[in-house]
This record gives C-alpha cells, structure tokens and sequence, in this order.
C-alpha cells in the first residue's frame, strides 16, 4: 500500500519525537497497568480515569456522558471554538458548560496536543474518547493502543482503508477494550434485523438500499480550494492551527474547513459516506454479515479533486456467504433516493418518518426491511406481510445493551474484562468498506477489490488511496 505505515513498527515515530521536543526531555509514559491497577482489573463500582480528545463540536456530547467517570484531561486545539460552545444560551451549551465545569472542578487539566498530554499524564489515564476530524482519528487512537489505554473513537474509525486494518490489528495485540461511535449499534432495532435475518423471516436477501440527505442539508460539498490570492483570513484566537492540521499538508487557515465543513475536504474528512453510512449502512452490514465488496463503482457529480461530489450513488457487490445470496448494496447521498422495488408501489418514502432523509431498505423475496438512521425504528413492509409475519417473529436471541447506552457499554465491558458491541474488530472492518466506497468516489470507476491482501486488481491509481504518509512524531507509544 501506498503510504510508510508499517503496522510492525508504528511506534518509532514517537523516539524520534520526543528527542526533538522539549516535553520529552526526562519524561517517560508509563501504562496504568504498569504502574497499578489497570482499567480492565477496576472494580464494578470504581470510576474510570478518561481523557476526552476532541472536547467540542461532536465532542460535546462524549463531554456530558462522560461525567459518570472521573474526566482527568481535556484536550482541544480549539479553545475558541470550546469558549463559544460553552457559553450559548441553548439546553445543549447549558449543559456542555455545566458538564465542563464539573470536570474542572475535579481537577481536570486542560491541553492543546494529545501528545503533551500523554507524556504529563499518561500513568493517570485509563481510556482515551477521541472526538476529532477524520483526519487525526488514527493517529490518536494508536497512540492510546500503543500505551496501553482503552478506546473510544467516533465513526469513521479511522481515514483509509490502510489505517482501518493497521488499527484493527494493533486493538488485537492490545487487549484493551475499544468501542467506535457508531451509536445505533447499541439500539435494540439493530439486534431485530439480524435475528430477522438468521431467521430467513423476509427469505433470500440480494438487494439493500441505503441513503442520506448528507451533505445538503448540512454542508456544501463539491466546493473548489479557498481563494487566497489576497490572502489567507487570520486564525481565529484560541485555535492552534497546526495542531489542527496535524498530519495533513501545511496549508493556510480558512473558515471553510473549521470549525466544521472539514468533512466535505478530502484531505480531513470521508464526506457524506464517511459521516452516515457507519450508522445507516451498519444494521444491514452486521445482520448480513457482508465482509468486504468484490466490486465498487460510484457515479457522481462533478469531482474536482479537493472536496467529495455534491451527490453519489455507490454500488457495492458482496459475495456469497455461507447460506447467503450474494448482496448488491447501494448507497445514495445528497439527495437521491432509491428506486422501490415493486411490491413496495404503495410505501411513500417522502412521507415517512422519519425515513424521509436518511434510511436503509433491506429486500427480500416479497417483503422488505426499513430501518432509520441508527436502527431505532425497524419495520417490514407491506404492512400486509407484517400483519402476516408477526405472529412468526424468532425469538430474541442476542444479548441487548441496556438502555441501548452506547458509552456505557464501553465502559461497563472496561470494568468487566469484557467486550463493547462495536469493538475494533468490527468496526475497523467496517470502516474499510466504507473507505473503499470513498476510493470508488474520488476515481469514479468500477474497482475490483482482493480483500485478502487489501488491494485492488485493476486499479494502480486507486491503490494509491489506500493509504496516506503519516509524519513523525504524531504516533507515541
């Protein structure tokens, strides 16, 4: 693969960094299961010591569930953009300032680079939650393997299709305990369309739709690179560009990419696919246990080479599992919506919420799956064909996570030597196949994929995606 990871020897950056840095001089990072009791040895009762990477945007909500452990370290380049979230007048500021304050008042540290922050602090840190652009999700997350902490971190797991299998692995040699922010996986819907499907209840499945209203509704994709031929904008007070690139190219600030459109930008976001399809793809991914696509090939608007296409159809084509058809699966985002299949003539997508933006149609042989966003509401339609079914619904037959509590059950498997339900060895596989649907978008033609050695067959070019060069001194441990 195109890039200088080495899975082997991820952590050399690190010896380089700390010999030319001032905070590494006379520092040394030690793992809590080193020098004490480690997290996965705590008692039931006992809090857990975690560090929030990424504290606003996204982060805020990670900032608020949180306060049921003991926050030790916060950490966020942008204390401009946490100034102003804590201090709106809306339920969420109010409550993102009040969960700050508590944290504060029992003495949690504030730090701009994650790196400082583990070299002061790491022999005090039992999990890591990292919050943070696509773009730096890897870099941070290893860094906590490498050392030993329990991990949290948002979807997409990570930015390439190499990453996704460099961090699956290390997770592996870890042993900790790690969760990707894919909400809906804890929801109870989820669990009901793979029991309805090992039940064979909607029979052979070869067709799966699913679809976003992302990126129109929330931001602009398709977009050229900032004009700066009068000059790049100031950076704003408090935010540590720099820090904020961090293994991106050096480029100037504009308001185009931060606090929050970075997401259309290929060089730190995934775009649409990237932002959704980890929770709207996911019930239907994980119930029919679809592995890795043989084929991608995506038709879109225009790709200008800079931001992701204002609207794309991705067909993905899985093949065959034990006792299962193989799957075509498409992907729609901004805008377009699938075409029904006949049987569901009467079923009005547009007025049925809350399946009108964003949504997954699971088909069988005359009847059909419907699922929201994160799996809340699952369905099967005709409504006729429920009637008919549902006295012949199998019974439940995997384990629910309480409450449908996604942290907590993070942190409950951390206390019970456990496993979270979206653990890197399910998330980091995930994670790859949407990444080779972005790969699909960015070339814009049909791709072969040999998932055995995590390349494609026909496409030098698109191999050249996989991956990305990673600096030194941005991965510890």
């Amino acid at each position: 693969m195109n890039s200088n990871i080495d899975p082997q020897n991820i952590g050399l950056g690190r010896r380089k960094f700390l010999k030319q840095s001032a905070i590494g001089a006379g520092l040394m990072v030690v793992p809590s299961y080193v020098v004490g009791q480690s997290a996965s040895m705590k008692s039931p009762n006992s809090r857990l010591n975690i560090a929030l990477v990424g504290v606003a945007g996204r982060g805020r909500s990670h900032t608020i569930e949180a306060q049921a452990e003991n926050v030790v370290a916060l950490c966020d380049v942008d204390m401009g953009h946490v100034k102003n979230s804590r201090t709106g007048t809306d339920d969420d500021s109010v409550s993102f300032n009040e969960a700050l304050t508590h944290h504060e008042k029992k003495g949690a540290r504030w730090f701009k680079d994650y790196r400082v922050m583990f070299e002061e602090m790491g022999d005090k840190i039992d999990a890591v939650m990292v919050t943070t652009p696509d773009h730096m999700h890897y870099a941070i997350a290893l860094s906590a393997l490498n050392l030993g902490k329990h991990v949290y971190c948002e979807k997409p797991l990570v930015h390439t299709v190499e990453q996704a299998r460099s961090l699956t692995a290390a997770a592996a040699r870890s042993g900790v305990v790690t969760q990707m922010g894919n909400q809906g996986h804890s929801n109870e819907g989820t669990r009901f369309v793979k029991e309805w499907i090992q039940a064979g209840l909607i029979g052979e499945i070869r067709e799966v739709h699913s679809w976003t209203d992302r990126p129109a509704r929330f931001w602009q994709q398709g977009l050229p690179r900032p004009d700066h031929s009068n000059g790049a904008p100031p950076v704003p007070d408090g935010l540590d560009w720099k820090l904020w690139l961090g293994i991106a190219e050096d480029r100037p600030y504009d308001p185009a990419y931060a606090p929050f459109n970075w997401r259309a930008y290929l060089d730190f976001g995934c775009g649409a696919l990237g932002d959704m399809a980890c929770h709207i793809m996911d019930s239907a991914y994980w119930g029919l246990e679809l592995g890795f696509p043989e084929r991608i090939a995506a038709d879109t608007t225009y790709v200008n080479g800079y931001t992701f296409p204002k609207v794309a159809h991705v067909k993905f084509n899985f093949p065959a599992r034990p006792d299962m058809a193989p799957v075509e699966y498409h992907w729609y985002s901004g805008g377009m919506m699938p075409v029904l299949p006949s049987f569901l003539k009467d079923f009005d997508l547009f007025k049925s919420e809350p399946l009108m933006t964003n949504g997954t149609i699971i088909v069988g042989d005359g009847a059909a799956i419907v699922t929201d966003t994160y799996s809340k509401s699952v369905q099967i339609y005709p409504r006729e064909k429920f009637m008919e079914l549902r006295q012949k619904l199998p019974p439940k037959t995997l384990p629910r996570v309480p409450k449908a509590d996604h942290f907590t059950n993070w942190t409950d498997a951390i206390r019970e030597s456990g496993r979270a339900c979206s653990d890197f060895s399910y998330a980091g596989p995930f994670t790859e196949m949407v990444n080779l649907g972005v790969i699909g978008i960015r070339v814009g033609r049909e791709l072969r994929y040999d998932a055995k050695n995590g390349r494609f067959i026909n496409d030098e070019e698109a191999n050249k995606l996989l991956g990305r060069p990673i600096p030194d001194g941005w991965i510890l441990g």
